[in-house]
């Protein structure tokens, strides 16, 4: 059991007493992702996902597994492929931070944005799954799915980037002239709030959902961590970076012949979303700015995450140069050199 953070028999005598005592008992740490360790669970006949906070120090409101566990419990019952929640447990107590236990979902995760390890016929159709996935979920109406206090509606971004600016003011990291520059253009370029309010997931991309093991169809929507009432423009702008970074800034897809591929065009992929959800308005160059400076300063978090020891991937420190690089393609759509 390498790579685990906590006793395994701490967990073990938990689960015994909350579903009776089973011979087996697996525990299996996820690799990837940067935030929560995650844990694949066996116990006896349930196959079960476990998500906790890091250990050690965190600031305030992050690796909010709370939430995470909260929006899955409102989703499930909509539709919204996410998993079945378990329980949460919020007492240090046993693992030495707060924990989740949710259903295993059985499906496919992609990290290359290419799909080159599927069939090309298939890479289009994954792609406007995804697609459906996010329009379904901003379809819902948070306040009525009990979700209606999870956050503030309304000036979305002037709020979200006072927050990502503040961050990167405050990480120890070296310069970045090109996050200074778009931390001066956002607010300047701000559109006109068009009043669209959906569950924004903050982190909706290939490498956070599950697609179904032979259909181009997503069962299950991951990693919660960020979300919060937001704009759905912010999710969109988010998942199509892709199209504004190329393979070797965390699978990107800009450079490669997109049409020889079978892969969609961004304008195609964004046609897909807004017809099955047009209330969220136009996708500007702004929203996809503020996606990728968005991205660069949590990088850049998991830079400074990295020296403390506290990161949750193993390859945290390599990531440590995309910061710059995010940053750089942000302010190319700002500027309108990309």
């Amino acid at each position: 059991m390498t790579g685990i953070d906590f006793l395994p028999e701490r967990l073990e005598t938990f689960l015994s007493e909350r579903f009776g005592k089973n011979g087996t008992f697996e525990l299996e740490r996820i690799s990837g992702g940067q935030s929560n360790p995650t844990y694949f669970v066996t116990w006896g006949g349930e196959r079960l996902v476990l998500r906790k906070q890091p250990n050690g120090e965190i600031l305030k409101g992050a690796h909010a597994i709370d939430r995470e566990y909260r929006v899955m419990k409102a989703l499930h019952p909509t539709g919204v492929p996410v998993p079945r929640p378990v329980l949460i447990h919020e007492d240090p107590d046993v693992l030495g931070t707060p924990f989740y236990l949710m259903e295993r979902v059985e499906g496919r995760v992609f990290s290359d944005c290419a799909l080159a390890e599927v069939p090309e016929q298939e890479r289009k159709p994954l792609w406007m799954g995804l697609a459906d996935a996010m329009a379904k979920m901003h379809r819902v109406r948070p306040e009525e799915v009990g979700l209606g206090d999870f956050g503030r509606p309304g000036n979305y971004f002037e709020r979200q980037i006072k927050r990502w600016s503040g961050q990167w003011q405050s990480s120890p990291t070296g310069d970045i002239p090109e996050l200074d520059a778009l931390v001066e253009w956002l607010p300047a370029n701000l559109p006109e709030d068009n009043g669209a309010v959906s569950l924004a997931h903050g982190d909706f991309r290939l490498g956070n959902v599950l697609f179904h093991p032979s259909e181009p169809r997503v069962v299950a929507i991951l990693d919660w961590e960020l979300s919060t009432l937001g704009h759905p423009l912010a999710d969109l702008g988010f998942c199509v970076m892709p199209w504004h970074t190329s393979p070797d800034e965390y699978g990107g897809i800009k450079g490669l012949d997109i049409d020889g591929l079978g892969l969609p065009s961004e304008e195609e992929f964004v046609a897909r979303y807004q017809a099955a959800n047009p209330q969220a308005g136009a996708l500007l160059p702004f929203h996809k700015a503020f996606a990728l400076f968005r991205f660069a300063v949590i990088f850049v978090g998991i830079t400074d995450r990295a020296r403390s020891g506290n990161a949750a991937g193993q390859d945290a420190a390599a990531l440590a140069p995309l910061a710059r690089r995010f940053a750089v393609r942000g302010l190319e759509i700002a500027l309108g050199t990309t």
